[in-house]
């Protein structure tokens, strides 16, 4: 059993206006999920996505396939 914690981070491209998410990249090697949490409610539920989900999740943001925000 893993007893790592979570290390949660806003992306570099946030501009901070409190309409984040947080994700703790760091247990994708040790449970193979990337932990997912409104930034304003930390305390509050968190979404684990498969590390495969998560990565293609981003690839399509990347690519512009969820279109402009």
């Amino acid at each position: 059993m893993t007893t790592e914690s979570p290390r949660w981070f806003t992306s570099s491209y946030s501009n901070n206006g409190g309409q984040c998410i947080e994700v703790a990249a760091n247990l994708i090697a040790s449970r193979g999920v990337v932990p997912v949490r409104d930034s304003k409610s930390p305390a509050g539920p968190v979404l684990n996505v498969a590390a495969a989900s998560f990565t293609s999740f981003v690839a399509g943001v990347r690519a512009g396939e969820f279109g402009a925000v």
